[in-house]
């Protein structure tokens, strides 16, 4: 008996060596996050897996949100080493990683995109302004009867015209990202905050009660005008399609690769093109970023070689092999610097 006692210790043992071993053994880079950065990092980690010599690193469309809390859940082969992002990490997220462990982060900045508001090809469309989208949207808005009263009412709207008399008759209806998704973040940040400050009232509620504030201008409607299609923006096209009176969010490189099907609106005025989203002059534009876990550097083969191949000037630079997949280019000196930095594994102060 204690033989064979001593023979199943023996095997289980044996059996979690074996796991740890394999564990420790991982031989490619783990990229998780942003589903807007995961066509960029896929084409680097391609061009890894031809010319470096190393496995192709596996990448995985999760959100930004996701992403990172994969990331930030601790320090081991069991992680992912990298999360990309289309927005910084929070604060919140930051406290997370380092209560997990996760303390020192390289943050990359990799480029920029644009928020686009998109409709089948096959539909006129119509242009928008940041206030008409927050009307469109929004959970609550102003009493139309006296918008600059204070009071608030559930959003009334249920059609364009009702928005603007301009707009066609049609019933509201726009595709886009979950919660979890950077690119909603970025357009309830940029688009919908935006607009809600068309109203002065509002304007001035901010310094007074900040997250009132963010409450009335950051929560979008759930009576059917907004509908969530996930992380997977060929679905929303899809839709787009299959109902040509509906609009889609999504970003400015995933159109670029669709524009046989798809067409943006102007927002502000300003058409979503590569020289207005690197301009800045596009009102809903945004930076993309991947973060790097510095504790697994060493640890996984061909993270500093992926590092190096994302920052190089020949897949971010202004005629890299990215820009043919829609990414906007930093100006060249932050992208030196950003390169620098990023070699040198420069890890971000706690915010």
């Amino acid at each position: 008996m204690q033989r064979l006692k001593t023979f199943l210790i023996g095997s289980g043992l044996l059996l979690a060596t074996s796991q740890i071993l394999a564990e420790s053994a991982r031989d490619y880079v783990s990229v998780v996050g942003s589903s807007t950065v995961y066509p960029f990092s896929t084409v680097v980690a391609e061009q890894l897996g031809r010319t470096a010599g190393i496995k192709t690193p596996k990448i995985e469309s999760t959100g930004t949100g996701g992403g990172i809390k994969l990331f930030c859940s601790g320090v081991g082969v069991q992680y992912p080493d990298i999360a990309n992002a289309s927005r910084t990490i929070k604060a919140s997220e930051l406290e997370a990683c380092a209560k997990a462990g996760v303390k020192d982060i390289v943050e990359v900045k990799i480029g920029y995109d644009g928020i686009v508001i998109a409709h089948a090809k096959s539909e006129p469309g119509f242009n928008l302004t940041r206030k008409e989208i927050f009307l469109a949207l929004a959970k609550t808005v102003p009493d139309p009867a006296s918008p600059e009263s204070g009071k608030l009412v559930d959003n009334p709207y249920k059609t364009w015209k009702q928005v603007n008399p301009a707009f066609p008759d049609s019933k509201i209806e726009v595709l886009g990202p979950p919660p979890t998704s950077g690119t909603r973040d970025s357009f309830v940040e940029l688009a919908m905050e935006g607009g809600c400050q068309g109203f002065k009232w509002i304007t001035e509620l901010k310094p007074r009660d900040e997250a009132k504030f963010k409450a009335l201008c950051h929560t979008v409607r759930e009576d059917g005008a907004f509908i969530e299609a996930g992380e997977n923006d060929n679905l929303i096209v899809q839709k787009l399609i299959a109902n040509p009176k509906a609009l889609g969010v999504f970003g400015y490189s995933f159109m670029e690769q669709n524009t046989d099907q798809i067409t943006p609106v102007q927002v502000d005025g300003v058409a979503p093109e590569y020289d207005t989203i690197a301009g800045q002059k596009y009102p809903i534009a945004r930076p993309l970023y991947f973060y790097v876990k510095k504790a697994h550097v060493g640890m996984i083969k061909g993270i500093d070689a992926y590092i190096a191949e994302f920052t190089s000037d020949k897949a971010t630079g202004d005629e890299g092999y990215l820009a043919d997949k829609g990414l906007i280019a930093l100006p060249a000196a932050e992208r030196k610097t950003v390169a620098a930095n990023a070699r040198a594994l420069k890890t971000l102060e706690m915010k």
